[in-house]
């Protein structure tokens, strides 16, 4: 892939030798960004999931995954516009505020942040538990907290180190992920399928529009990594563009790769939706003990492998992007200023690191201590992200269209508005339980804009 650009800057971007100190370094290609999106979503990251979405959806597994792909398209758009106006590592906290005013880009920020802690819970949790597959013997959380201090010390180490260990990963999975897809076929070639060829699309035993929502919220959640490309806006080597390429191209190919394996899967998986919505300590291994059951243990022990490594990697972009989105929020006065921060040796935000590690550690233990802690997760961690996307949306019309900075004003209005309507729709059928943590969390983020709007002087930057 080609980083060549016009924009000005690419000519003489600063390595990390010579990056000005307190900044971030400038040492991402497109490359890069790409390895990033694609290792924060994770290629094979539907086998985790496979079992909560299977059990929601009645069935319609590959539909959630080809409903999410489109819906999540129209907030891909509206990112790539905004990350091409406003490159801040602030993602869409910065957009929010420059279409549509400090406060709004406040909560918008702090929303997102609801999920950018969640997430990497929830790939340590994954991690944990396909590791336990492996090794009984010893309980998920263990395994589940080895994988938050793996991520922190590789995210500690820089941003290079973490995205070159990251694609050896990505490759890996990739290779197991065709395998998977070659062997479906042929085992459906020569045995059939244990569902109808069509049910992955339109259900077992009854189609529900509700069940199909619903699924979609918690599917929405292995896209959130290409929205997580635009926090290293600031990190990125090529021109402003460069962000909003690599956000699309992350979510068009992951989109396939989603609807294709869990097709193949669903088609292959002899353990009912009813059964596993039945039995939910079921959900998180039904993946892994269809690959027993149908290719052989020796084929389910190298995926489980590799779906124990491949969280691991995802866990580590996620808290690379909540780290730059409190560097962001921190150095506009948005958070506590020592959150913005910057070690002059390896150029992350180190101290914005460490304390996601501890929300992240105290989060993905207590998920794996329960039995239905899966889901519970799983339910919970998208509903901040899809409230910050409706800011996303209306910052794109306050952007262009109110600030009068597009011919293109139809455009730039339709798109958005489409988009947001279908970030409502999807949010509205989330979890109770979601939706009163993500309340909760709105409330507090109420109470800190207005206590800190209060204290801050106007040189420490006023939040309104």
């Amino acid at each position: 892939m080609s980083t060549a650009s016009a924009d000005p800057r690419t000519a003489s971007d600063p390595t990390p030798s010579d990056a000005p100190e307190g900044t971030l370094h400038r040492s991402l290609s497109l490359r890069h960004l790409v390895i990033y999106g694609l290792l924060f979503i994770g290629v094979t990251a539907p086998m985790g999931t496979f079992g909560v979405l299977d059990a929601r959806s009645h069935g319609a597994v590959a539909l959630v995954f080809l409903v999410a792909t489109l819906a999540m398209a129209f907030t891909a758009w509206s990112y790539a516009r905004m990350s091409a106006a406003v490159p801040k590592a602030g993602s869409v906290s910065a957009y929010a505020t420059a279409g549509l005013g400090r406060r709004p880009g406040f909560l918008a920020g702090w929303m997102i942040g609801l999920d950018y802690l969640f997430i990497p819970s929830l790939a340590a949790l994954f991690s944990g538990i396909a590791t336990h597959a492996l090794v009984p013997a010893v309980p998920v959380w263990v395994f589940t907290a080895a994988a938050v201090v793996v991520i922190t010390g590789l995210n500690l180490g820089g941003v290079r180190l973490a995205a070159t260990v990251g694609l050896v990963s990505l490759v890996v999975e990739l290779v197991v992920l065709a395998a998977f897809c070659v062997g479906a076929v042929v085992v459906l070639v020569h045995d059939g399928p244990a569902r109808p060829w069509l049910s992955p699309l339109t259900g077992l035993d009854g189609f529900t529009l509700a069940g199909v929502l619903g699924a979609v919220s918690v599917a929405a959640l292995a896209f959130l990594g290409f929205d997580a490309i635009a926090t290293f806006a600031e990190e990125s080597t090529g021109s402003s563009r460069q962000v909003g390429r690599a956000l699309v191209f992350c979510l068009v190919l992951a989109g396939f790769l989603f609807v294709l394996q869990t097709y193949l899967a669903a088609l292959l998986t002899t353990t009912t939706p009813a059964e596993l919505a039945a039995h939910p300590d079921q959900q998180g291994t039904v993946f892994y003990t269809m690959l027993d059951d149908r290719f052989g243990s020796w084929f389910g022990t190298t995926v489980t492998t590799v779906r124990a490594i491949g969280p691991v990697l995802s866990a580590l972009v996620a808290q690379a992007a909540v780290s730059r989105l409190m560097y962001g929020m921190a150095r506009d006065g948005q958070l506590p200023a020592r959150l913005g921060t910057v070690s002059p040796r390896t150029g992350v935000p180190r101290l914005a690191i460490l304390v996601s590690a501890v929300a992240t550690s105290v989060i993905a233990i207590a998920a794996a201590l329960k039995s239905d802690g899966l889901d519970l997760l799983s339910s919970m961690v998208t509903v901040g992200a899809l409230t910050a996307f409706v800011f996303l949306h209306v910052a794109v019309v306050g952007y262009y269209v109110v600030g009068r900075r597009t011919e293109r004003r139809v455009l730039h209005t339709v798109v958005p508005v489409v988009g947001a309507a279908i970030v409502v729709a999807v949010l509205v059928s989330a979890s109770h339980l979601a939706l009163e943590i993500a309340a909760g969390w709105l409330v507090l983020g109420l109470i800190i804009m207005v206590v800190r709007g209060r204290r801050a002087t106007p040189e420490q930057g006023r939040i309104g």
